[in-house]
């Protein structure tokens, strides 16, 4: 079956080689240029996935994105300016499922747009989908239990949580005022210095060796990511 995708942007270059890419590589595409146009096209064309821009004319990607998510559960794929930290969190917080930051190359996008319809689509029930298998590591989102080894892990609500958000986002890099601004919230005014300590203790919990992690990478000067290419749900 023929996945659909929607492609929304109001630069009509990304637009044109973008699409032309996702057409090449398989996908049916439809385009809008606005936020009120893609709400348009998504009601016509009925995508499986749609690729969002927030800033456009006449309303923008949140607002259309809101829109989409009062009534359907389609993926949504944010495209965001370099450095707009508030915006990826604001996109997690209304349920945008990935984002890709600008520039990127059609490569990177085709990507995204795979792993997104391949966790969305390919478990057949929700509570297979909650749960994130590993070769030696499973986290069941359900149960809010973490399998590590074959052992079960106990976790503060905290750890599940840093654990669960890194893990459903592999290889997207998170910052450290990112984390704490989505499991915290903005008003949080702890010591910024717990979210080593949250990483540390995961480490020490899920690593064969804390000092040297595969599951949970450092990102030298920006934050952590979860390494996780052979990430499957079943």
């Amino acid at each position: 079956m023929v996945k659909k995708v929607l492609l929304v942007d109001d630069e009509e270059n990304i637009v044109d080689v973008c699409s032309r890419y996702l057409v090449r590589e398989g996908f049916e595409v439809s385009t809008a240029f606005n936020g009120r146009e893609a709400l348009e096209k998504y009601r016509s064309f009925h995508p499986d996935i749609v690729v969002l821009d927030i800033m456009m004319p006449e309303m923008d990607g949140w607002q259309a994105a809101e829109k989409i998510r009062e009534d359907h559960d389609t993926p949504i794929i944010m495209l965001t300016a370099l450095g707009q930290e508030k915006d990826r969190i604001y996109g997690l917080t209304i349920g945008a499922d990935d984002y890709v930051t600008k520039p990127f190359s059609p490569r990177e996008l085709l990507l995204r747009v795979k792993n997104v319809l391949r966790r969305t689509y390919s478990a057949p029930t929700e509570e297979q989908q909650n749960v994130l298998r590993w070769k030696g590591l499973q986290i069941d989102r359900n149960k809010r239990k973490v399998i590590s080894r074959g052992n079960e892990v106990e976790m503060t609500v905290k750890e599940f949580e840093l654990l669960s958000l890194l893990a459903q986002h592999p290889a997207q890099v998170f910052s450290k005022s990112q984390l704490i601004e989505t499991l915290w919230g903005y008003e949080y005014l702890g010591d910024a210095n717990t979210i080593n300590v949250h990483i540390r203790r995961l480490r020490e919990k899920i690593e064969d060796d804390p000092s040297e992690p595969k599951w949970i990478k450092t990102v030298w000067g920006i934050g952590y990511k979860f390494e996780g290419e052979h990430h499957h749900e079943d």
